[in-house]
């Protein structure tokens, strides 16, 4: 098994990775395409340089997002991320590798290569460490995937992720501390807490409002652009739906299952009622009984899948006979269309924000489509949940100011709901005066916090929490408690903080600080964190600046 790991795995990323993924350095985000290549001439041959790939190469695309998915689904244990994350990701590990390759970074060794795949969360058991049995269950699906990822894919994703970590190694320097922000994290992370909290529901709160049309029409004129209506797009559209083809398509039974063995999380065996409630972990597994107990559902999917398939090389084909028919003008595609006896469907216009509701409002379907003008007045094809579609603009409505009539209601709605938030604050200020008048003759938190809110109309909840530390607070604590402990000194109560759903003030009955001397081994340890982090961040920041320019470089050759 060793042998294998030394031919096809590198070192991981380590815990840089968390800070690459937490920090986000540009904002650019590109699609892959439905049907790669299908598109006009004029896009395939423009290339857009970004070091090593061609942001306009579908190809390229591919295998950036690709291998940033792959090494971060590796390190991370296949925990679900955000496609932005593992973009932005994808963006800086592109830039590291390109200073690897000028450092002359050379691949892993051997020994490396070993150490490496037992430290990689995707093959860690419960308690953290190897287990060669999630080894051997990824090897094996990557024996029964032959379309999916290969060890030759995961070999250049792990080889090139030894080559990032040594060059955060080299970017990330000494990494010095002040030892006055030393002990101010000290303070912040082990000073010792004893809090009460009254909190009252902000949604029970509702006082009588009857704004009038003046009050409305000058909250109106005060709120600038709040109510403009963004630019609208005004298409039409022929689709392709998979169900029509869906009867048509044909499946094996040796298909089917090398389907289900592909995907066997997208189909899970039924749960039996009348199974024991503690399954018997000794019996071994049945494949042969848990793809049979699926079987309908699998050849289902895998109809679907194949029938999507067919929808979108459909729509492409059309898309391409636009193209070659030169139908760049909306009554040349009109003549198109009915030459092919295609009628074309009409959506409500629509915005960037909220895409087509007649298509499900999937932004990938406005992102295309607000890519539509004058010029180019037919999109690619476009995959959609159903089946494809492929988009005709026929205009794009100008962003403008409503007049105050055509949104009363929705003025009205925020004008209730400011002026509401508005008195609840006030009544919060109330609340805290009394309380600490309260606390001055002698009454406890829990008592005076309740006799003034109900003097204020409010139904206040109170409680006390045991001692703890940021750095072992409790679970279930309100995390908009801990954002105001930082100006809270002892005996003191906060000002009322106003979540969504409440209002919570926070009342210091102790504050101990931690010991800051040397002899506390905390300081030490609290040293070597905050360099650690340092080092991270820095070297993130210079990766970053690096993605930065490069976009910017290759945008300006692209214009």
């Amino acid at each position: 098994m060793i042998s294998w790991i030394q031919r096809y795995f590198q070192h991981h990323f380590r815990t840089i990775f968390t800070v690459l993924l937490g920090v986000t350095i540009i904002s650019f985000i590109f699609t892959i395409g439905a049907a790669p290549g299908i598109g006009r001439a004029d896009r395939r041959t423009i290339e857009r340089q970004f070091f090593s790939y061609n942001l306009n190469s579908a190809e390229d695309q591919q295998r950036l997002v690709g291998d940033a998915g792959l090494s971060a689904n590796l390190q991370v244990g296949g925990m679900g991320l955000e496609a932005e994350q593992i973009q932005n990701y994808a963006f800086q590990r592109a830039a590291s590798l390109e200073l690897a390759s000028q450092w002359q970074i050379p691949a892993a060794t051997p020994a490396e290569i070993t150490e490496a795949i037992k430290k990689l969360r995707m093959f860690a058991g419960p308690d953290g460490q190897f287990d060669a049995k999630a080894y051997a269950t990824f090897r094996d699906n990557l024996k029964t995937n032959p379309r999916g990822v290969t060890e030759a894919d995961v070999a250049r994703a792990i080889g090139d992720d030894v080559r990032v970590d040594k060059v955060n190694t080299l970017l990330a320097g000494p990494g010095y501390v002040l030892t006055a922000d030393v002990k101010n994290q000290l303070i912040r992370s082990d000073t010792s807490w004893t809090l009460a909290t009254a909190s009252t529901d902000y949604a029970a709160y509702k006082p009588e409002l009857k704004p009038s049309d003046l009050e409305l029409t000058q909250y109106f004129e005060q709120a600038g652009q709040r109510y403009e209506i963004p630019p609208r797009l005004v298409a039409t559209y022929v689709d392709f739906p998979a169900l029509s083809s869906f009867q048509s398509v044909t499946v094996t039974e040796a298909e089917t299952r090398a389907f289900y063995d592909a995907n066997p999380s997208r189909f899970p065996k039924p749960a039996d009622p009348k199974a024991a409630a503690t399954p018997d972990v000794s019996k071994p597994a049945d494949p042969a009984a848990d793809f049979a107990a699926v079987k309908g559902q699998v050849e289902t999917s895998l109809k679907f899948d194949r029938a999507q398939k067919l929808s979108v090389k459909a729509a492409s084909d059309l898309a391409v006979a636009l193209f070659e028919a030169k139908a760049n003008t909306i009554a040349a595609v009109d003549a198109f269309l009915a030459a092919r006896k295609l009628a074309p469907k009409t959506l409500a216009p629509f915005t960037r924000e909220a895409g087509p509701a007649e298509l499900g409002g999937a932004p990938e379907v406005a992102n295309e489509a607000f890519r539509l003008n004058a010029g180019r007045v037919a999109s690619d094809a476009i995959s959609i949940p159903m089946g494809a579609v492929v988009l005709f603009w026929k205009e794009t409505q100008a962003a403008r100011m409503p007049l105050f009539t055509e949104v009363k209601d929705k003025v009205t709605s925020d004008y209730i709901e400011n002026e509401r938030r508005k008195r609840f604050v006030e009544l919060g200020k109330t609340i805290k005066a009394q309380t600490e008048t309260r606390l001055k003759a002698g009454e406890s938190f829990e008592a005076a916090a309740t006799a003034a809110g109900t003097a204020a109309g409010l139904k206040v909840e109170a409680k006390t929490l045991g001692a703890f530390t940021l750095r072992n607070r409790p679970q279930d604590t309100d995390s908009s408690i801990m954002g105001v402990l930082e100006r809270l000194e002892k005996g003191q109560v906060s000002d009322m903080v106003v979540n969504p759903d409440k209002g919570i003030f926070v009342y210091a009955a102790d504050k101990k600080a931690p010991d800051l001397s040397d002899a506390n081994p905390r300081l030490a340890e609290t040293r070597t964190q905050l360099a650690n982090f340092s080092t991270r961040m820095g070297a993130t920041a210079y990766v970053g600046e690096m993605v930065e320019a490069e976009l910017k470089r290759s945008e300006a050759k692209v214009k």
